[in-house]
């Protein structure tokens, strides 16, 4: 009796509750609009540098010169980089897992694949006549520079843009594809490239050159930069009208149009962006034997046949390797 006794006073108390409310008040708390949520690590970005404005180190994307065609597999000089990775048995490289086509991860399978993935798949087979042989570790941008730094990685295959800000921290390969950043609107939006939207907010991965150069366009206002661990953070953004637009390089804005084919890709290229592999400083003989496996992808028409499996659809062009360009 007790129980119920005390049950029917929390329930008068609370009809009390109520009828000391509003109807206003009530019908405020109904109405209030529920957006849906940010995803996570979603923030704005502002008072970045402008990327590509240290010319400290000369030409950024010439690289160390192969000392001619590499080695067979495993006839490695010791203590070199090249030795210890296959003495360990597998090459272990930082990749994406949210670029379409570059490195993604297949839902059928489970597996990475891609662009990137198969360029990396070649110097492991360069190293060990095997291309398997290979340990993937899923980076996000902002990850990328202190995973060689650390160690954790021996390269990075991520479309990475060469610049002279990140060759202070690690050593890049020759140009192994040469990109351009553009914007990625809604389809009928009004928008025509990235001066259209001054005061905007507009998306880009955390760490890239894209999110220093949204921030650094000279409109009055400035875009607003939204920074995200990954790019298809950013599509889902676009769809959900939590951002205007999303910049980034134009092979990353085509695997985000295939996957919503209500967007589009507008307005000239604000710069061009060349990608290199990325590892460490402390092995050159490593970044040289790199080259070298380029030379050969280059050469062979290898570099020609991956880029046909990946990419030619999507972007409906042909392309042809860049050339390298080389420091004495």
């Amino acid at each position: 009796m007790k129980r119920t006794k005390v049950a029917a006073l929390l329930a008068a108390v609370a009809m009390a509750a109520v009828g000391c409310t509003s109807a206003d008040e009530v019908g405020d708390r109904r109405e209030a609009p529920v957006g849906p949520p940010m995803p996570k690590g979603a923030a704005e970005v502002s008072d970045l540098p402008a990327p590509g404005t240290d010319k400290s180190c000369g030409e950024p994307t010439a690289s160390l010169r192969p000392d001619g065609p590499p080695p067979p597999p495993g006839d490695f000089a010791t203590n070199t980089a090249m030795q210890r990775i296959h003495a360990r048995g597998k090459l272990i490289v930082g990749v994406d897992q949210n670029t379409y086509q570059f490195g993604y991860r297949d839902p059928s399978t489970g597996q990475l694949q891609g662009f990137d993935i198969d360029m990396a798949k070649e110097i492991a087979k360069a190293i060990f006549g095997d291309p398997e042989a290979i340990q993937f570790k899923v980076l996000t941008s902002a990850q990328r520079v202190p995973a060689v730094k650390n160690g954790d990685v021996d390269l990075v295959v991520e479309t990475m843009t060469i610049n002279c800000e990140r060759r202070e921290d690690v050593e890049f390969s020759s140009v192994y594809y040469l990109a351009g950043q553009r914007v990625l609107v809604k389809e009928k939006s009004g928008f025509d490239g990235i001066r259209s939207l001054a005061g905007k907010k507009v998306c880009a991965a955390k760490g890239s050159t894209s999110i220093a150069r949204i921030v650094n366009v000279d409109t009055d206002p400035r875009p607003v930069g939204i920074g995200v661990d990954g790019w298809t953070d950013c599509l889902v953004m676009l769809q959900q009208n939590q951002v205007d637009a999303v910049s980034t390089d134009d092979t990353i804005l085509a695997g985000l149009r295939a996957q919503d084919p209500f967007t589009e890709v507008v307005g000239e290229p604000l710069a061009n962006e060349p990608y290199g592999m990325a590892m460490s400083k402390e092995s050159p003989e490593f970044t040289r034997f790199v080259n070298a496996v380029l030379e050969q992808l280059r050469t062979s028409g290898r570099w020609t046949q991956i880029y046909n499996l990946w990419l030619r659809d999507l972007l409906e062009t042909p392309a042809s390797p860049p050339p390298a360009t080389y420091r004495p």
